[in-house]
């Protein structure tokens, strides 16, 4: 079989066919031939072997043994039934089969794999007397089997664990590159060239290495495969160890020249103590701990000065978590500055999934190739750094960010327009005001369906949920973009934009906590001083829609006591309590609304001894309760589940309820303010019996949220 031309198939991810048709032909492989995620080739055993040693984009190599009718699942298991399965399994040997694709008769992979197993079992037991054993986990020959239609290739996997499993890495991080895939990323950059010039390869977010050592490897002309402890030929009985040991050898001998030759500079840099320490313990397992340097540094503080130049090569975060959005755009922005200041002369390659993410950099391709990361299609975007640029965000004027020089669409600058328009008329609007807090834009234009809420100098930014008639990747696009204009336009620094996701909340989520960083800021509305967290919670703490309402509690509270229903923060109490009330009360299940409403008091000089907030279900509460109250508030939640309560409340079935209870705890002569943000609410026609209701959604809802049609509605009612 040394000299035999075999039938032989490479397989790898979707944009390797061309580099790995390439590479199989200058290892020696004849009637080489490109076909979907793979390639087809012919060659003897010696080129089998080579294949699995040195290919560094193939998945796996697999030897074809037959091409098969499967019409039906009988004829498939009668042509495999026709392989002489005592010429490749030994009695002692266990095998798995690895079914794909399917037939006119086999839809289900599992089902394909059964019967393929059960016609070699069957003819071994039969016609050899043994029946070699099946294990899934650990086998020790794999047949690969692919249907296609009618027809069925069926083949010995020489590879056993796929190829990209080189041996050196244990450990990854996060969101590793697969060996193959990183190959194919050095190979499009063009660094073996680089290197044979001597020029240093870079990865400022090196992650667990894996650029880095499959660059070095590279570099030193070591066979990929040389680390791994076995390959799917060891125990198949077509195997010819005397072959084999001599091109592993020759390998060897590479490896040996090559290193003692010398590598260029390779060098790494990771944010996470722990990440660099898994990034060189796998270079060091890959015998490279000397030639690649791993440190720990943030992208912030790095400098590439006095380095020879040559690649700068790197896998930044996607950020397919939600809520990633924001930091995202900005680390994109602030690494294209970086390698603008930093990296003249410098090749330059950035493998991402997002092109707005790589877009935010400022920087343009001068070429760029389609890859495939597991399922998620990504590009490869090469650079030419040519001279030092200076960093625009910092140099521009604030005239000039304004006017809005952005990377994306057309439709992105009408968004700068818009937004910049809503920031000088609103802006002037607020200042004359004496309003620090405001809606700036609420989904003016529908295509960027996100509201930005400015506090002070920062921005806090929402999107909608498309629904899903909106294609998913052009609703994400958008929203990258707007994320690039916002802190250009308001004029303020890019970690001052806080993005959340609003959209309809089932079960659980309404509660959920968005962040941990308990930051407060001190904002002033009125004659209040409030606290709000704009990154910790979905809603900030402040409901903004419910200015004017605020306003007129304070005006009206005066000598009055006041009661305020699933208070939250208590906002509203602490207006009532700055308009001169003479005690108010403010009832939610929230222990943390509570300890926040406890601080906004405290912020604004009100003792606990006038003041008092309850835990418990509102509901519940106004049963037991006795007093009587001048004023009430009430804003309840559309609907809510909190493990705190028994059952559930809706706010439609259940206010009738609640509107009696209430007026219960009502003076003769006292005003229930009520109001809800349900948009299909309609209240009940029972209650205009009972008493006297006005609704005054009009005047209660500012010009800031005038655009925004329903979001909120609001009545005072009194006894008649």
């Amino acid at each position: 079989m040394r000299s035999e031309s075999l039938s032989l198939f490479a397989s790898c991810p979707k944009g390797l066919e061309t580099l790995l048709a390439t590479e199989l032909d200058q290892l020696g492989a004849e009637a080489v031939q490109e076909t979907v995620a793979g390639v087809s080739f012919n060659g003897n055993m010696l080129m089998a072997y080579r294949a699995c040693l040195w290919s560094r984009l193939a998945s796996r190599i697999l030897l074809r043994l037959d091409k098969l009718a499967s019409e039906t699942k009988e004829q498939l298991y009668d042509g495999i039934s026709l392989i002489d399965w005592s010429e490749h399994l030994d009695p002692s040997v266990s095998f798995r089969v690895d079914f794909s694709g399917s037939t006119p008769d086999i839809q289900h992979t599992r089902f394909g794999a059964q019967v393929v197993k059960d016609a070699i079992v069957d003819q071994c037991r039969d016609q050899h007397g043994f029946r070699p054993s099946v294990n899934a986990a650990k086998p020790d020959l794999r047949i690969n089997v692919h249907a296609k239609g009618q027809s069925t290739y069926l083949s010995i996997d020489l590879s056993g664990q796929a190829l990209h499993q080189r041996g050196y890495r244990l450990e990854a991080g996060e969101a590793p590159l697969k060996e193959n895939l990183a190959a194919a990323i050095l190979l499009r950059a063009r660094w073996p060239a680089i290197a044979k010039e001597g020029g240093t390869l870079v990865d400022p977010l090196c992650g667990s290495g894996t650029l880095l050592i499959e660059g070095a490897m590279m570099a030193a002309d070591i066979a990929p495969g040389l680390l791994r402890a076995r390959f799917g030929f060891d125990k198949w009985l077509g195997h010819i160890p005397k072959l084999w040991l001599q091109e592993l050898e020759q390998a060897r001998e590479r490896r040996k020249v090559g290193l003692g030759r010398g590598l260029p500079a390779i060098i790494g840099y990771e944010g996470v103590p722990k990440i660099v320490g898994r990034a060189r313990a796998n270079a060091e397992r890959a015998g490279l701990g000397r030639y690649v340097s791993i440190k720990q540094q943030e992208l912030a503080r790095l400098t590439i000065s006095g380095i020879k130049p040559g690649l700068v090569l790197s896998n930044p975060p996607y950020g397919e978590r939600m809520g990633d959005e924001a930091s995202l755009v900005y680390f994109y922005r602030h690494l294209g500055n970086k390698l603008k200041s930093q990296c003249a002369r410098w090749q330059v390659g950035i493998f991402s999934s997002t092109p707005e993410l790589c877009r935010s950099m400022g920087l343009t391709p001068r070429k760029q190739y389609s890859l495939f990361n597991g399922a998620l299609p990504c590009k490869l975007y090469l650079y030419d750094i040519r001279e030092k640029q200076i960093d625009q965000s910092l140099s521009a004027s604030a005239s000039e960010k304004k006017l809005g020089i952005f990377s994306g669409s057309p439709g992105a600058q009408m968004f700068a327009n818009r937004l910049s328009k809503n920031f000088r008329l609103m802006g002037k609007w607020a200042r004359k005001q004496g309003i620090e807090c405001y809606r700036l834009y609420d989904a003016d234009m529908p295509e960027y369906a996100i509201a930005i809420d400015c506090y002070k100098d920062w921005a806090h930014v929402q999107e909608y949920a498309a629904p899903t008639s909106v294609d998913p990747d052009k609703a994400r696009k958008r929203l990258l973009e707007a994320l690039e204009v916002i802190p250009a336009v308001l004029d303020i620094p890019e970690d001052q934009v806080v993005f959340k996701r609003r959209q309809r909340q089932t079960g659980t989520q309404q509660y959920t906590r968005q962040s941990k960083t308990g930051d407060m800021l001190e904002i002033k509305e009125c004659e209040c001083r409030l606290l709000v967290n704009l990154k910790d919670y979905l809603d900030t703490g402040l409901f903004l829609d419910h200015r004017l309402m605020r306003q007129r509690i304070a005006r009206e509270a005066k000598g009055k006591d006041f009661l305020n229903l699933f208070c939250y923060t208590a906002t509203a109490s602490v207006h009532a309590g700055v308009g001169g009330a003479q005690s108010t009360t403010s009832v939610d299940m929230s222990n943390t609304y509570l300890a926040w409403g406890r601080k906004n008091f405290a912020l604004n000089g009100l003792s606990d001894r006038r003041h008092r907030l309850e835990q418990a279900n509102c509901l519940e509460w106004l049963k037991a309760d006795n007093n009587q109250y001048d004023m009430i508030f009430m804003d309840p939640p559309t609907f809510s589940n909190s493990k705190r309560m028994r059952g559930t409340f809706d706010v439609q079935n259940d206010h009738v309820e609640l509107i009696n209870l209430t007026m219960t705890r009502l003076r003769k002569n006292g005003v229930l303010y009520f109001s809800n943000n349900y948009r299909g609410f309609s209240l009940d026609d029972q209650l205009q019996a009972c008493f006297t209701i006005k609704e005054i959604t009009a005047s209660t809802i500012d010009k800031d949220f005038q655009r925004r049609q329903g979001i909120h509605r609001s009545w005072v009612i009194t006894h008649q």
